[in-house]
């Protein structure tokens, strides 16, 4: 489970804003980036939680809110 989250993170983190600029923010306060990962890690866990339970697709302006 964690490498398929690690990996989806990964490939997040090139081609969706919301978790580029949550990582490149944390990078920019100093924070290393195996924690910065890890926090788009769980930031991604949080957005998908939030899709099943609305039973929605993904919405850029949903995940930004």
């Amino acid at each position: 489970m964690r490498f398929t989250l690690y990996m989806a993170c990964v490939s997040g983190l090139r081609c969706n804003p919301v978790l580029q600029s949550l990582y490149e923010r944390l990078v920019a306060a100093g924070k290393p980036a195996k924690l910065a990962l890890t926090a788009c890690m769980r930031k991604l866990l949080t957005i998908l939680n939030a899709m099943v339970k609305a039973g929605r697709p993904w919405s850029f302006t949903a995940a930004t809110s």
